[in-house]
């Protein structure tokens, strides 16, 4: 946590009204955004991505599993956060597991819908081989290099790039003697399918600080939050999910005007978002 006298943090509010941030930019503008595609060999699909002085890495690994009884027809996905204590003093012990476990609790609501899976972002029936059977269990890892606010954001990044780096084996499914007996399969260890990331979100969190809100809040403006909202929208301008962290309440319009502006600041950051992963996956590519 970030610790300001009165002064600056009147400097930063006042800052803000004016649409003019302690870096030059913008109320509704993000910090450049990098992304680097590939960084862990032995995962399936892995992305770094850097917001600012912000740096995470997310890894997905695919494992074959069995499909629960209640979702025949699709696979699973976890998602788990570990927060470095080497970003932030105040991840070390306790403090680091509970914020790896809030980041984590997020991240599957704004990209799986939550427990009820509606609204998901990764869509889970895309992971069923045979339904009842066989399926895909995806395992998404994310790391916390570097922390200068707005996290859920870039681990929301950093997972779309991964996903769009993954490539899934592809299997064939011979029939097992009777209906209790386990599917016999063939993983090929030559032919991947890529992970279709097209209904994959991005997560817009709006950080209320005095009278108005922004977006990509540093760590020193995220000292100033009452409250923030995190939305996450997908290409097609959808509403994936939606979490809310701060004590102070928020009215209902102005939580509809937070989910208007996410729509339209989403569809400039799935737009840098897409060519910074095209220009990292070309990178890979043309690397001997």
């Amino acid at each position: 946590m970030v610790g300001l006298s009165v002064g600056e943090k009147n400097f930063i509010k006042h800052g803000i009204a004016q649409d003019l941030r302690n870096d030059g930019r913008k109320r509704l503008t993000y910090r450049p955004i990098y992304v680097e595609t590939g960084v862990i060999p032995q995962a399936n699909g892995s992305a770094r991505v850097k917001l600012g002085a912000t740096d995470v890495i997310a890894s997905v690994k695919a494992e074959l599993g069995r499909p629960s009884a209640s979702h025949p027809d699709q696979g699973k996905v976890s998602i788990y956060v570990e927060c470095s204590p080497t970003a932030e003093p105040s991840f070390e012990g306790r403090g680091g597991e509970e914020f790896s476990a809030e980041l984590s609790t997020a991240l599957e609501l704004c990209l799986l819908g939550g427990k009820s899976g509606a609204g998901a972002g990764i869509d889970p029936s895309s992971l069923s081989i045979k339904e009842g059977k066989v399926c895909w269990d995806l395992y998404v890892d994310c790391l916390v290099i570097s922390s200068d606010g707005n996290l859920l954001d870039a681990l929301g990044a950093a997972i779309k790039a991964a996903l769009s780096n993954t490539g899934i084996p592809r299997v064939q499914v011979r029939e097992a003697a009777s209906s209790d007996e386990q599917a016999d399969v063939d993983v090929s260890d030559e032919e991947f399918l890529q992970f279709d990331t097209n209904g994959v979100p991005v997560i817009v969190t709006l950080t209320k600080a005095g009278r108005h809100y922004i977006v990509d809040a540093t760590s020193e403006e995220e000292s100033l939050m009452s409250s923030a909202v995190s939305i996450s929208v997908n290409r097609q301008g959808i509403i994936c999910g939606l979490t809310k962290r701060g004590g102070a309440g928020l009215d209902p319009s102005v939580i509809l005007d937070m989910i208007s502006v996410a729509k339209h600041v989403s569809e400039q950051l799935i737009n840098k978002l897409d060519s910074e992963i095209e220009a990292a996956e070309r990178a890979n590519e043309e690397e001997p």
